[in-house]
């Protein structure tokens, strides 16, 4: 059946399949300026129905920013730039264009303007370190160096529009080690709060490290994909059938990030009578992080000021599905992608229509993937150019399952509100196409394998009958025809579920500690 005529009360919804980004991997270093300004870098966004218990009625977002961190990476660890805006951006009519924004605005201070000192002789010297003892739940007093941040809603343009501010709260210090943070899970726990929206209800806030939840064979896929990208043991990881001899066994030792990396997550629960401003319940969504228009360095720099920013904010990273900017936008225009706003996009559609991913797969793995798919293909590429399929599931969403009416093309994660929560224990890390309508691309959880999903997309998964509510449905959008090898099991071999992560707010596990020694 084609998914145009199933009705959205029947969860066609699941539209399975539907927002699937070409992508591999989620943003981290993606373009060339933003190399420079790390703590500006957007990593990863995650949208979704909240499926934690009682919380039915909320949708959680996580905007992740500066990439790969190592847990070791003191003294000064992974402060916030006190002197960037970070943002959530909300479209809920479809017109690209936010109509509402949350802004973090952080600022960062020593313990009576010096940290903590210690006496020298007949001196009394700031230390060296954040910390001079252990820090607790109850008391950070060993803590030398505050972090605090102020969140606000912007209706309308994110610089014009009104501005409520929303609170005031504390980042708490990120995983130095077990010495100094004996309990980090209940000394973080203690920095989640309550905040009220006004019209619309209370949600909840957290902002600080995290343990990288993004999984993914970093190293071998950039290395011109080092690996043969198909499933070659299902019943190890996320395969949708029988393994393939001569591909990838899915193996946590493929994972790059996973048990590895630190992250810095900004997490937003938000009750979705907040969002549902326009009653279809799909929402589109996307995060950026800008910076002063000018900046001077200061010859004689201070801990409160190493440079001088004046002017308006221009915005340096910008993220919604993972990875676009790395293997979809070309390189000349991956800075332009960074600072560009979604009613922009319409300039860079020539990536999306005549992508060049699977021309690059196919040229390094056309031998290889008929080698263990046991065919003869002429080329693995899909042929349906333009590509329909991407536009729909990049610029559009899905008719029928997350597709405003009147929707202005726009790169975006978009949610269909609709669509219940699936529990963590049945979640299918394979979201829609795995059948379960409450995952990638229809929003985005941290336990969505979105490294496989997107793979198999990009290759031409959508030209072929998807299983919605456990039917097979033609997405109407290609023909298996197009995509010779669009039903393979492609994947980089670095498995994730969600029975791996928290099942509570703020869903990413803690991050490791520096030192595991107590």
């Amino acid at each position: 059946m084609k998914l145009s005529h199933v009705s959205i009360a029947a969860l066609s919804i699941a539209a399975a399949g539907a927002v699937l980004m070409p992508a591999l991997a989620s943003s981290h270093r993606e373009a060339p300026g933003i190399t420079e300004q790390p703590k500006v870098d957007g990593t990863d966004f995650y949208m979704f129905r909240s499926y934690e218990s009682g919380r039915a009625d909320y949708v959680t977002f996580i905007a992740n920013y500066q990439p790969i961190q190592a847990p070791y990476g003191g003294p000064n660890y992974f402060t916030m730039d006190p002197d960037a805006l970070y943002e959530i951006h909300v479209d809920v009519d479809g017109d690209a264009v936010e109509d509402l924004t949350f802004q973090f605005n952080f600022d960062n201070n020593l313990r009576d303007g010096t940290g903590i000192t210690v006496p020298v002789g007949d001196l009394n010297l700031p230390i060296a370190l954040r910390q001079a003892g252990q820090i607790t739940a109850g008391s950070q007093d060993a803590l030398g160096e505050l972090e605090t941040y102020e969140l606000s809603l912007v209706t309308g343009d994110r610089r014009s529009g009104s501005s409520t501010k929303l609170g005031s709260f504390t980042k708490p210090v990120d995983n130095i080690g077990n010495k100094t943070l004996p309990d980090y899970a209940g000394y973080a726990n203690s920095y989640i709060s309550t905040v009220d929206i006004p019209g619309c209800g209370t949600g909840r806030v957290f902002a600080g490290q995290r343990a990288e939840a993004f999984a993914v064979n970093l190293g071998e896929i950039f290395d011109l994909v080092n690996l043969v990208p198909i499933d070659g043991d299902s019943s190890a990881g996320n395969g949708d059938g029988n393994g393939f001899p001569g591909g990838i066994t899915q193996d946590r030792a493929n994972d790059d990030l996973v048990g590895k990396a630190n992250v810095t997550s900004l997490a937003l629960e938000v009750p979705i009578s907040c969002l549902d401003n326009d009653g279809d319940g799909i929402i589109g969504a996307w995060t950026t992080a800008s910076l002063p228009q000018a900046e001077i360095e200061d010859p004689s720099p201070s801990y409160e000021q190493t440079s001088l920013y004046g002017g308006a904010f221009v915005q340096q990273s910008r993220l919604s599905a993972p990875l676009v900017n790395e293997v979809v936008i070309g390189l000349p225009d991956k800075d332009l992608f960074n600072a560009a706003e979604p009613t922009q996009d319409s300039a860079l559609a020539d990536y999306v229509t005549n992508p060049t991913l699977p021309v690059l797969l196919d040229i390094l793995f056309r031998d290889a993937v008929n080698g263990t798919l046991g065919t003869n293909f002429e080329t693995i590429a899909p042929t349906n150019l333009p590509r329909q399929d991407l536009v729909a599931a990049f610029l559009t969403g899905i008719e029928g399952l997350n597709q405003p009416a009147g929707v202005t093309a726009s790169e975006m994660m978009r949610l269909n509100m609709g669509v219940p929560a699936t529990p963590r224990n049945a979640q299918s890390n394979l979201g829609v196409i795995g059948d379960d309508l409450a995952g990638f691309p229809n929003g985005r959880r941290p336990g969505d394998d979105t490294v496989d999903i997107a793979l198999r997309v990009v290759m031409g998964r959508l030209c072929y009958d998807v299983p919605i509510n456990g039917t097979p449905t033609d997405l109407g959008l290609c023909d298996e025809s197009d995509a010779n090898v669009g039903n393979a099991a492609f994947t980089d071999g670095a498995p994730i579920t969600a029975l791996e992560l928290q099942d509570r707010f703020p869903y990413l596990n803690s991050p490791i500690p520096g030192s595991p020694n107590n």
